[in-house]
């Protein structure tokens, strides 16, 4: 505790010091400081003030030096002509170039270099510049590469993959159906699946306001749990009121489930917005559940079609682009930013933070948990798919489609 306490005493010393001396008469300080504590002075100084072992018994020697000869003015010189560690830049002129090769062997460096597969923290990459015969320490490979132009970057997220030769056109086509539905005041939805949950106590990205050092506390590993499961957020954005709708589901993302999803929305929520539609525009992505490729999705439409009395004119993003649906930056992206921090511990849990999301803008989401059963590995035989009453747009049929209730 004594200890602790001539610690602290000589570091508050120390730091109201700091700003008016220079390097000499830091170290010299220090060592008039470690005198005066005695035996164990030097750790003590050391551990207050950061100084190296070394650099106080270096002041110790200049003390002792200024005593033994008084007549001597060491003058405002800090260091002896010459004194100092030389840079490693100018002891070793290629560790720039060598520390290069390192960060980016795929395309300057020899391809079986020892960093290729690692992580190339400072730490590792000082290891294998010393083993190059390059001294250096972590502090100074992060200066270095400060000076390279390197930082600390996270991924983005912008290569979309391969762009279809009509990918702007096919933007252009959904944009005038867009504007032609509203102007007709018939509805206009957004389609998609959210990332799966797991669901249980277990890390959510993000941060909320807790009492300082009471942290929500997790489980360690995201194992799953096989009695809760997963949850599987499906939505449908209303694009013309702003308002969502959610069916978590327990089971399987099918084609089934997307439908069952809309047909809740339209009883929930739809009906009531829109009580003289006549056809429902519906934009999805490519590919997933809901993908233009899938004929299951086709065959759950036509059943949607008939329940609902409306004919479905569905529009899907060309591949590569599910990020320009509507739905991932209106609604999937706010949800997320609502239950940031917050373990999804149960369904119910998942079901409240979704329904409970709002913007600034009036954005409205409510949200019900659907506990069916979807099966899975369901075949639709060309017989099926001529039976349904499904229309071809001109431009991209594959894409672009109608599907018109049987009755």
């Amino acid at each position: 505790m004594q200890d602790a306490t001539l610690i602290e005493r000589i570091r508050q010393k120390f730091d109201s010091l700091s700003p008016v001396m220079d390097e000499r008469v830091r170290r010299q300080w220090a060592a008039a400081e470690a005198s005066s504590v005695g035996w164990g002075g030097v750790t003590w100084v050391a551990a207050a003030t950061g100084l190296a072992r070394n650099t106080i018994a270096v002041g110790m020697s200049e003390l002792a030096e200024r005593v033994a000869h008084p007549e001597r003015d060491p003058g405002t010189r800090l260091r002896r002509p010459g004194g100092g560690r030389k840079p490693i830049t100018e002891t070793h002129p290629d560790v720039e170039q060598a520390l290069d090769r390192l960060v980016d062997p795929a395309t300057r460096g020899h391809p079986e270099s020892p960093l290729r597969w690692t992580c190339k923290s400072t730490r590792k990459l000082a290891e294998e510049l010393c083993r190059q015969d390059y001294p250096v320490c972590d502090r100074t490979v992060a200066s270095l590469l400060r000076k390279a132009g390197y930082n600390l970057q996270v991924n983005r997220k912008t290569r979309e993959g391969a762009s279809h030769p009509d990918r702007n056109a096919q933007f252009l086509y959904i944009n005038e159906q867009v504007l032609s539905f509203q102007e007709c005041r018939q509805p206009v939805i957004s389609i998609d699946t959210k990332k799966k949950e797991l669901v249980g106590n277990f890390k959510n990205a993000g941060q909320e306001w807790q009492p300082e050092g009471e942290p929500e506390e997790v489980n360690v590993h995201d194992f799953p749990n096989p009695k809760l499961g997963k949850a599987i957020p499906y939505g449908v954005y209303d694009m013309i009121h702003n308002e969502g709708w959610v069916s978590v589901g327990i089971d399987h993302d099918t084609a089934q489930f997307a439908a069952a999803s809309i047909h809740r929305w339209w009883e929930k929520m739809g009906a009531k917005r829109f009580p003289r539609a006549r056809k429902l525009m519906i934009t999805a992505d490519g590919g997933g559940s809901n993908g233009y490729r899938t004929r299951l999705w086709k065959v759950a439409l036509q059943d949607l079609a008939d329940k609902l009395g409306l004919t479905l004119s569905v529009f899907h993003f060309p591949p590569g682009t599910s990020k320009w649906n509507k739905i991932e930056h209106r609604l999937f992206c706010q949800i997320t930013k609502n239950w940031r921090g917050r373990p999804l511990t149960t369904y119910e849990v998942v079901v409240k933070l979704i329904a409970h999301t709002t913007t600034a803008t009036g954005l409205i989401v409510r949200a019900a948990l659907d506990s069916r059963e979807y099966e899975t590995g369901i075949k639709v035989s060309d017989e099926e798919l001529a039976k349904l009453r499904l229309t071809p747009a001109k431009f991209h049929g594959e894409w672009n489609y109608s599907i018109a209730p049987r009755r």
